[in-house]
């Protein structure tokens, strides 16, 4: 069952990246060639939340092309329910790759395709113990504004958990969306942002003064600073952190969104999506919540794909 009480709403964009593919003897820098390879925060969220054993439904849009049909079967196969997913005969939206050491840029394809063209949820956020919101769909129109809806209804009724999951292009305009991500987060119960996101959405502030006054409004805000590890500011009580996993990094991508969903995982493992218990878990709740989330994103860095690895994650 992919809705009730204990399940979590995903919603945003589901597209294609454009990977690098080197061939023998190449680097990811200097190969021309490209692998389509599923993507799409919101999805890789969704499709780690099953991996990892939570009932979650993803309330996106599929369009009419092969693309999109190979979308749906991750999806499925994943075990992510699709009730909540609409279709039209538009495009896929292409998201080109350009991976760092770090971290990964892109450049977008976005105009008229299926995947922006998403619904707001309002009326069925109580139906899931959370929601979770982020990604491109919370900027690019006219999925922006279905998302913003659905988050207002969400922060009355259930856990909302936002990642804001700034990207920078020419596509998305000047601001890259920044009025946008800055209204979500301050409707969010749960906050989780790599210290790049923050330092784009309030430049000039250190990432950690901003964590702590997104908490001290009565979130718990959860910030990721790639190979140094990670941070846990609760509402009340002092900051936690915990250490990167080890690991030979083969690749960057998705590693953000496996940790978000083993977040948004023990989240509701331990019940905080109730009665606005996510900012007071107890100090080794966060810890346990840290570590296990950042040995799910470390076994996505290990190899290529998006994906957490079933057995890392069913260790728990």
């Amino acid at each position: 069952m992919t809705i009730g009480p204990d399940a979590v709403l995903v919603m945003g964009e589901a597209l294609i990246d454009l990977v690098p593919a080197p061939g023998p003897g190449e680097s990811a820098d200097t190969t021309d060639l490209r692998r389509a390879q599923p993507g799409g925060a919101p999805a890789n969220v969704a499709v780690a939340l099953a991996r990892l054993g939570t009932a979650v439904s993803f309330a996106g849009a599929l369009g009419g092309d092969g693309f999109a049909r190979t979308i749906e079967a991750r999806l499925e196969s994943a075990g992510v329910g699709l009730a909540l997913t609409a279709h039209s005969a538009r495009p896929t939206a292409l998201a080109v790759a350009d991976p760092g050491k770090d971290s990964t840029g892109y450049h977008f394809h976005l105009q008229d395709t299926a995947t922006f063209r998403l619904p707001e949820r309002t009326a069925e956020v109580s139906r899931f113990g959370a929601v979770y919101v982020g990604g491109l769909a919370a900027v690019v129109p006219p999925a922006a504004e279905a998302v913003a809806a659905t988050a207002r209804a969400a922060a009355g009724r259930t856990l909302l958990v936002v990642d804001p999951n700034v990207r920078r292009d020419r596509t998305l305009g000047p601001d890259h969306g920044h009025a946008r991500l800055r209204e979500l987060c301050a409707l969010a119960h749960v906050v989780k942002a790599s210290d790049e996101d923050l330092a784009g959405l309030w430049p000039g502030t250190d990432p950690d003064t901003t964590c702590r006054r997104l908490a001290a409004e009565g979130r718990l805000v959860v910030l990721t600073r790639g190979a140094r590890g990670s941070t846990a500011y609760p509402a009340s009580g002092p900051p936690l952190s915990v250490s990167a996993a080890p690991v030979e990094v083969v690749n960057t991508i998705g590693a953000g969104d496996a940790f978000t969903a083993a977040v948004l995982s023990r989240l509701t493992e331990l019940g905080a999506h109730r009665a606005d218990a996510a900012a007071a878990l107890a100090p080794e709740q966060v810890r346990e919540m840290l570590t296990f989330a950042a040995r799910v994103a470390a076994s996505v860095c290990g190899h290529a794909g998006t994906e957490p690895s079933l057995r890392l994650g069913a260790q728990g």
